[in-house]
């Protein structure tokens, strides 16, 4: 059970990352994922976050909807839909130390990715696959933004479709690893989640997408791919950090 103390920085943390991913349409979520993971027991927080990130997603998709790129959408949802179901077959539960690794080394590696591969949300057989790596990355750590954003960095989309089409496929992922993990959370695996706790987190992320609107009106393209980045690599290195910790600690 959290205290009140942990709660309320909980319920400020939630408001802040709703509004960097409303902003970015990433970083956000990556920050609450590594929190979520230190503060309670895997399954739990990928539960958590996941109806937060759902909430905050589902907002932001809702409040740009006519930005939204629907054929990748479909695209994305069916390569995810093939990933999800072999986590299901599988049954696995990621380890605390390895979801901070893999929440860390993500953003490296898809940067790492060379240009002559560049991966295109726009073309039909990337968006499969995109959907496939990304629902992979996200049951196994909680968060694939990072990833998905490289399917849009060379695309002609404006700042507004990459957010708005990026939140719909997030969307998906997170109601995804809600219907896997809640089954386990709900079965005693390793801790609950308390309602109150829920509904707090559910309202502050709402509240933070809806103050991020406006600034991401204001922001230029160039802004906004620089500053995503910075943000992305920083939070990233982090969470890498930890996970190596954690990993020479076991």
């Amino acid at each position: 059970m959290l205290t009140l103390p942990l709660m309320v920085g909980l319920g400020l943390t939630v408001l802040v990352t709703s509004f960097l991913s409303g902003l970015f349409g990433m970083a956000g979520g990556m920050v609450l994922m590594g929190l979520l993971l230190i503060l309670l027991p895997v399954p739990s927080a990928m539960l958590l976050h996941g109806v937060t990130q759902f909430a905050s997603n589902g907002w932001r998709a809702w409040l740009w909807r006519h930005h939204v790129v629907w054929p990748i959408i479909l695209r994305f949802a069916l390569g995810g839909s093939g990933a999800g179901l072999l986590f299901a077959l599988v049954g696995a539960i990621p380890d605390r130390a390895v979801s901070l690794l893999i929440l860390g080394l993500t953003p490296f590696l898809a940067l790492a990715v060379p240009a002559r591969w560049a991966l295109d949300a726009q073309k039909p057989l990337h968006g499969l696959i995109g959907g496939f790596l990304c629902m992979g990355v996200q049951l196994v750590a909680g968060i694939s933004g990072p990833l998905l954003d490289t399917f849009f960095i060379r695309s002609a989309m404006t700042r507004q479709s990459v957010v708005a089409t990026k939140a719909a496929i997030q969307s998906v992922g997170h109601l995804v690893k809600i219907a896997y993990f809640a089954p386990l959370v709900a079965g005693g695996v390793d801790g609950t989640v308390e309602s109150t706790v829920i509904v707090m987190s559910v309202a502050m992320a709402l509240l933070g997408t809806n103050l991020s609107r406006r600034v991401l009106d204001r922001m230029s393209d160039a802004q906004f791919r620089l500053w995503s980045r910075y943000l992305v690599m920083g939070t990233a290195s982090v969470y890498l950090g930890q996970g190596l910790f954690l990993l020479a600690a076991h």
